[in-house]
Order: C-alpha cells, then sequence, then structure tokens
C-alpha cells in the first residue's frame, strides 16, 4: 500500500508513473506529498513500484522493485552482469532503438538550465555501431580472493562471475568468470584489445579515490604498448593510457572534427592549432588537415601515460607537445586559429574556456562526456563570447546512460 506523504521515509514502498529522464540514468517521478523521487532502474513510461533508499526535503531516491507496466522506452535486459547488479549496462534493459532518443532527452534537459536551447542549433545525433561488442578496453576490479570482476553498482564489492556484454569478443575469456585466473587481490586489471587483436592484460595498484591509476605493476599478457590505427596513421602506448572505449568513437570522432574544422574562416595570423586534453594526439591530423601540413600545432595533455611519448605516426606533423595541466600550459602557447579540446568528464572548467578564448580563435571543436559538465562550459564559452554553430550527440556507450555531445564553436560576431 502506498504510504501517506507524513509516512515517507527510507524503505517506504510507492507505486511511481516515471515521467522523464533524469541525468545520471536515474527516471524521474513525483511522490504522493509533491517531492520529485529519482527512480534507479526506470524509464520514462514505466509504472513502478519502488522501495525509497534515500528520503530528504525536496527529493527522495527509490529503486526498482517490480515493473507493473514498461514504457515504450524498455526492452530486454542484455547484460548478464548487469542483471547481477554490476554498474556497466545501467541501460542494458533499454530498448537499443530508442536509446539516443533517451540521451537526447536528457542532454536538452541539462542545456535547459544554463542556456536558451531555442537559440541552439538543432542537435543532430549519431549512433555508433555495434550495439554490443563494442567496448575494446576495461578497468576491473580484484576482490580477496584474487578474482577479477565489474564492480557492483554504488559499491567496492565485484561482480566476479558474470560476464558484460560490452566487450569485445575474447577480450575477457579466462579474466572473468568461475574458473578465471587469480590477480594480487585488492589490485585492479586493465584488459585493452589493439587494432591488430593482440589482448593486453596489465595490473595496477588501486586507485584512491577519485582518481586514476596509470602505473603498470605487473604486466600479465601481451606486450607492453597498444598499437592503434585511424586511417593512415598508427599510435601506440601504455594499455593504461586514455583512447577511446568504443572501437569506432576515435575514426568517427577525427572525421567528425576534420569535417567541421575543413571551413575555419581563414586570417592573416600564422596557422596554429591547439589539440588541448591531447591524450596521445588523436586529433592532430584533422587540425593539420584543416591549417595545412606545416601548421603548428600545440598538444597538451598531463598524462604521462598518453603525452609522455613520441607517436611516430605523427612524425610528420609540425607538433609541439606539452606535457603539463592544460591550465598552466596555455598562457605560454601562440594564438591559434582553431582549437580542439576533448576534457575528461568534469569539463574543462571556467578558467580553460576563458583563457581559450582570450587567445580568440577563429573555430572551437569541444568534446564533452558528461551531459551536465557539458552545459555547464557551453555556458562559459557563451559568457566568454563563444556560440555553437553545430551540436552533435554520439551514442558512443551503448547500454549505458552515458554518451558524448560534440560542439563547433566560433566567435559570437561570426554567427550573426
Amino acid at each position: 500500500m502506498t504510504p501517506q506523504p507524513d509516512a515517507l521515509r527510507e524503505g517506504s514502498v510507492l507505486d511511481l508513473r516515471v515521467e522523464r529522464m533524469a541525468h545520471g540514468g536515474e527516471g524521474l517521478a513525483t511522490g504522493p506529498d509533491g517531492r520529485v523521487v529519482f527512480v534507479r532502474g526506470a524509464y520514462p513510461g514505466d509504472e513502478v513500484r519502488a522501495t525509497l533508499t534515500q528520503v530528504k526535503k525536496r527529493f527522495a531516491r527509490a529503486v526498482v522493485e517490480e515493473v507493473r507496466s514498461p514504457g515504450d522506452f524498455r526492452g530486454e535486459q542484455s547484460c548478464p552482469a548487469a542483471a547481477h547488479g554490476a554498474g556497466c549496462c545501467d541501460f542494458g534493459d533499454v530498448d537499443p532503438a530508442r536509446e539516443a532518443e533517451l540521451k537526447r532527452q536528457v542532454l536538452l534537459g541539462q542545456l535547459s538550465r544554463v542556456v536558451d536551447v531555442d537559440a541552439l542549433p538543432e542537435v543532430e545525433t549519431m549512433s555508433l555501431a555495434p550495439h554490443r561488442g563494442w567496448r575494446t578496453r576495461v578497468r576491473l576490479g580484484v576482490d580477496e580472493s584474487g578474482r577479477a570482476g565489474l564492480r557492483r553498482r554504488g559499491s567496492t564489492e565485484v561482480v566476479t562471475d558474470y560476464p558484460c556484454t560490452q566487450v569485445v569478443d575474447g577480450l575477457l575469456d579466462g579474466v572473468v568468470g568461475p574458473s578465471a585466473r587469480r590477480f594480487t587481490p585488492g589490485s585492479e586489471v586493465v584488459a585493452v584489445r589493439g587494432a591488430d587483436g593482440q589482448r593486453h592484460l596489465v595490473e595496477l595498484r588501486k586507485a584512491s579515490r577519485g582518481r586514476r591509476a596509470e602505473k603498470i605493476e605487473r604486466l600479465v599478457e601481451g606486450p607492453r604498448f597498444v598499437t592503434e590505427r585511424v586511417g593512415e596513421t598508427q599510435f601506440t602506448f601504455p594499455p593504461t593510457a586514455f583512447w577511446q572505449a568504443h572501437r569506432e568513437a576515435p575514426s568517427a570522432y577525427a572525421a567528425t572534427v576534420r569535417s567541421w574544422l575543413a571551413d575555419t574562416p581563414v586570417d592573416s595570423r600564422e596557422p596554429v592549432g591547439w589539440d588541448l586534453y591531447a591524450g596521445v594526439g588523436l586529433f592532430a591530423p584533422a587540425i593539420a588537415d584543416a591549417l595545412g601540413a606545416q601548421a603548428r600545432i600545440e598538444a597538451v595533455d598531463y598524462s604521462p601515460a598518453a603525452a609522455g611519448r613520441d607517436q611516430p605516426g605523427l612524425s610528420g606533423l609540425n607538433l609541439n607537445r606539452h606535457n603539463v595541466r592544460v591550465e598552466r600550459a596555455i598562457a605560454g602557447l601562440p594564438a591559434p586559429r582553431v582549437v580542439v579540446l576533448d576534457p575528461p568528464r568534469i569539463g574543462a572548467g571556467d578558467e580553460v574556456i576563458a583563457a581559450t578564448a582570450a587567445a580568440e580563435p577563429r573555430r572551437v571543436v569541444h568534446i564533452g562526456c558528461d551531459p551536465s559538465t557539458f552545459a555547464r562550459d557551453l555556458a562559459s564559452w557563451y559568457q566568454a563570447g563563444y556560440v555553437a554553430e553545430r551540436l552533435m550527440l554520439v551514442d558512443a556507450f551503448p547500454g549505458t546512460h552515458h554518451c558524448e555531445v560534440l560542439a563547433q564553436l566560433g566567435p559570437r560576431m561570426t554567427a550573426l
């Protein structure tokens, strides 16, 4: 029986109808007292019975116990690991044909909080295939008995016996499962499949909360460096360095950046491009194509694993690498004609955006991997005098609530 408003408390059971999707993969419903209820495991149109897990003055959180009537977005659960509590495929039971639409609604909701969405360009959508078997790199936890697996949602506990359908075929064979090999208890394991088909397994010391471990403690299988290719360009880097997870994402993003920079307005300044949060240099060839083969490219990234070594595949470019934090490097860089930036999930932030805008690039391509921080960054661009000329949502993480957003930006005066 649904409790009265004054009885709302943790453990209460409510019958709810989910109205829309909130950022972070939770459905949004209205409780019997008018409070917003964020419902984990529910989608717009679902009628569910849910248990409250948190009750605050203005909102509550709940988890689905029973789907009494499914909405149009709900499909069949496709991931055994997620079905047993792993935090991998939180959209594993979303209809794949409706997933990008759901993420677009979330993005527009986040943008509407900080900018006038009616003044924005239409949001284009790109869904990367395949929808399952797309992830070429995964980071696993290891329990006290040495068994590897994905972490349970909201917990450090490891789900060891069930595979995730995100990963490419064979990547976790003998790594996850009842009879899999054992690793150092309490460590992390990174598994990667490169473009050459080689599997790489490395052990890392578990990072402290909020940090990403990159130092390899033990090479378990495969060479020390991964090989990837985008077009004719080859990249080599340690398994712990950042590279897009979806096997088609690097090529799709590089092609989009190349296309969006192709008609950059010409001016009299030296052809300089900034590649901020550059990683191993994925976008450097696209910048060079836009500005000319001898254009000066300033690539900045803090990660030693990604930026701490030269890439022979980029040897023909006029490329200067800076292994330092972006916010510390910008002041010393020559003024750019174009800028590409691909910040981590926390976003670029006001400081980086203001400093970049002050250098007056003619065109910016900003890649964001979280709708909330992307919206905040977009508001910073508008405050700094830049506006969105194109927007694209890329469903690059099928089966999860995550997506990427690409924006082409220019000075406000050029968009009038």
